[in-house]
This record gives structure tokens, C-alpha cells and sequence, in this order.
């Protein structure tokens, strides 16, 4: 049913004046609903018959310019939800519209790096801080300033900038995905328009350079299990057994497996639990070497399997991603000494390991949809992605077989 629009004069309210209050008077699926008008006169100026001032009305052209205006503008916004098949009331048409406060560039960014820390998405919040500290560099100020002022003048300026600091294609990559993500992000909430979106012109795939090998073959990681680390350091020997931990457990990620509390271990012999960055579960079985490694290190003082987290000193989610960061730092500088040992011409980090897991089953024949479930991936596109940089020396070989 559509709305009807009327102007009454409401006889059973009088004012302190004598008069009586012009009302809007909204009806829609059997329903009324009111709002003044904001002007009243007496009973003897209005036609009932008509609504509408009588001839001998004081001001009468004035009122009935200001009946027609909001009629029209009542009229213009019952077409305007039909014309987006938008469902309405006459309580909802009638409700006065809060103007949305606009949010500067400044402001929006801090909004969502607050929004982040609040779900425990710490490190997301870190990266969106990076990227407005790097934007306010260029910027040279607060970017007290509105999304459509960032456009192809000010992203060309910014790519300028960050080449003149020589700054890495990966780098890059990352601060322009991650505002490219912010103005999206403000559209949705209406601090943006979509008609001053500057990256249908300005394409960040860009910076997207091919990842370079970051897998080693199964020989080289039995090496680095084998390989007698008794003479060096207690982090080294950690490091190792992280890494080949990663490896034996379906490539899991570092901050997964500093995550892991004994109660992830399920009768002794599967690994269950939720990935951190998709949230999805995981259940893999644990081999005996992996086991062996674990019992080195669960401690019933602690409920984390490795020694990264503490649960009497690491209570917070912060203090949690601030432990994280500074051991994984640690373990990628301790396996790169395993590396220059072990004579393995790779930058060893806890990564590869997650690489060389995906790499190794895939070169059995695993379907790549079964790797990437046991990854945690999200979607084959990432797994894809994952194992696109490791086709190189198969296919230069299998091209010797032309002729």
C-alpha cells in the first residue's frame, strides 16, 4: 500500500496563543503518524473540507508555500525508497534523518585500527597504523582531510614518494592495499562516495611482484633434522625444531604454533585446533618425530606447548602479538645460521617451512584442494598463489622431454 501525505489542522490541541498546530499527517498500511508542522492558526481560518487556509487567512500564501514545500518533500522520499525498493512506516518516514558526521581520512583510519585492537586483530591494527604514519609523512600533516581529496594527483604523488625513499615493490604493495581496503571500507559507511574512487584508474596490482622460491626440497629438510645442532645455542636447537614442527604438522603457521596449548593435543595423536588468520578448524594427525619434539618442551608450569607464550605473563592480546613478534625475529636469525651450517642456499625462515610442506605434497601428486584444506586456507585461489612461485624447475624439466 502507498503512502498518502495530508496537512490537518489538529482541533483537539490548542496553544497558549489560541490557536491550534498544523500537523503532517502520514498514513500507510492502515497506520497514522503525525509531526508538526511548525506553524499553527485559529479554526476559523482553516477549511476542513479542504485542508487548506480559507481566503480571509492571515499569511495565507506563506503557509500554503510551506504546506506545498513539505509535501513535496515528504513526496520526493516516499519515491526515492520506492525507486530502491526500500521497505518504509509512516514512523519511519515521519523519523527525522541524522546527518551523518563526515570522518576525515585521520579519523576513519583510527576508527578501524581501534575497531581491530577491540576483536584482537593486533596485527591488522599494526598495519593500518603503518599505513597512515607512512600516508602522514607524504602528507607532511594530520590528513584532517576527506576521502574524494584522495585521488589519482595524490596516490601518483604518493607512489613518487615511496620510490624516492626506495621503498620495496612489496612494501608498496602493502601500503596501498591497505588504503585501497580503508576507502572501500569508508564507502560502505558513507564517509566516501563511489563516484570519487580513485583505484579503478590507479591499479595496485602494480607492485605485485612473483615470490621468490621459498621452499626446499624434502632431502634438504631432513638434513636440518638431522643435522647435529648439540654444540650451538638453545635457540638454535628451538628454532630447528620449530621449523621442522611446521613442517610435520601440515606447514602450521608460527603464530598458530605459538598459540598451541596442550589442550590441542587429542588422544595423543591429532592436532586440533582454530587458525588464527582464517579462523578456520584444523585436525591433522602428529608423527612420532613431531611428538618426540613436543615432549621437550610441554611444561606443566605452562598451558602452551612451546616456550614463545606464557599464560601467567602473556594475558592480553597485545602483549601476546608484542611476545610473537620479537621470538619470531629470534628463530628467522637462528635458522639462518642452520642454513649457512647445513650449506642450504635459502633465507631459511619459519615461512619456508609452511612453503616446503605445501610444495613437497603437491610434487606427490596431492590434490591442491586437500593442501590447502590442511593449511587453513580460505578459498584454492590462496593455495594457488601459494604454490604458483615452485613450478619453475618442474616445468623447465619436463620441457627436456620436447624432443
Amino acid at each position: 500500500m502507498s503512502a498518502t501525505i495530508s496537512i490537518v489542522c489538529y482541533k483537539s490541541k490548542t496553544l497558549s496563543n489560541g490557536e491550534h498546530p498544523l500537523m503532517v499527517r502520514v498514513s500507510k498500511d492502515g497506520k497514522k503518524k503525525f509531526k508538526s508542522l511548525g506553524i499553527s492558526i485559529k479554526l476559523e481560518h482553516w477549511d476542513f473540507n479542504k485542508n487548506k487556509p480559507k481566503p480571509n487567512c492571515p499569511n495565507k500564501e506563506l503557509i500554503n508555500k510551506i504546506i506545498l514545500d513539505k509535501e513535496l518533500e515528504y513526496q520526493k522520499q516516499i519515491l526515492q525508497l520506492q525507486s530502491e525498493e526500500k521497505e518504509f512506516t509512516a514512523s519511519t518516514l515521519i523519523k527525522p534523518k541524522v546527518k551523518q558526521k563526515l570522518k576525515t581520512v585521520h579519523e576513519f583510519y583510527n576508527e578501524l585500527v581501534q575497531e581491530m585492537e577491540l576483536s584482537g586483530k593486533i596485527g591488522n591494527s599494526r598495519v593500518y597504523k603503518d599505513s597512515l604514519r607512512s600516508l602522514e609523512v607524504y602528507y607532511k600533516s594530520k590528513l584532517d582531510i576527506p576521502f574524494s581529496d584522495i585521488d589519482m594527483e595524490f596516490l601518483l604523488g604518493y607512489e613518487k614518494f615511496l620510490r624516492l625513499k626506495d621503498c620495496k615493490e612489496n612494501s608498496m604493495n602493502l601500503y596501498f592495499r591497505t588504503l585501497r581496503s580503508t576507502y572501500n571500507k569508508a564507502i560502505e559507511r558513507k564517509y566516501a562516495k563511489r563516484d570519487t574512487y580513485p583505484f579503478n584508474d590507479f591499479k595496485v596490482s602494480k607492485f605485485s611482484i612473483k615470490t621468490e622460491k621459498r621452499a626446499i626440497s624434502k632431502d634438504n629438510v631432513k638434513v636440518i633434522m638431522n643435522y647435529d645442532l648439540s654444540k650451538e645455542k638453545e635457540y638454535v636447537q628451538l628454532s630447528r625444531d620449530l621449523f621442522v614442527f611446521s613442517y610435520l604438522c601440515s606447514g602450521i603457521s608460527f603464530s598458530d604454533m605459538a598459540n598451541l596449548k596442550q589442550i590441542n593435543i587429542a588422544n595423543n595423536d591429532r592436532l586440533m585446533y582454530v587458525r588464527q588468520k582464517t579462523h578456520r578448524k584444523i585436525n591433522v594427525p602428529i608423527c612420532e618425530e613431531a611428538k618426540e619434539i613436543m615432549k621437550k618442551y610441554i611444561d606443566t608450569n605452562n598451558e602452551y606447548i612451546f616456550p614463545i607464550l606464557n599464560h601467567t605473563i602473556h594475558k592480553t592480546k597485545m602483549q601476546q602479538y608484542n611476545r610473537k613478534k620479537k621470538v619470531i625475529l629470534k628463530v628467522n636469525r637462528y635458522l639462518k645460521r642452520i642454513s649457512q651450517l647445513t650449506g642450504i642456499e635459502v633465507n631459511l625462515t619459519t615461512y619456508v617451512s609452511r612453503h616446503s610442506y605445501a610444495t613437497v605434497l603437491k610434487n606427490a601428486g596431492v590434490n591442491i584442494a586437500l593442501i590447502g584444506e590442511t593449511l587453513g586456507h580460505s578459498d584454492l585461489k590462496t593455495t594457488q598463489i601459494y604454490l604458483d612461485s615452485f613450478e619453475n624447475e618442474q616445468i623447465d624439466k619436463a620441457m627436456e622431454n620436447l624432443l
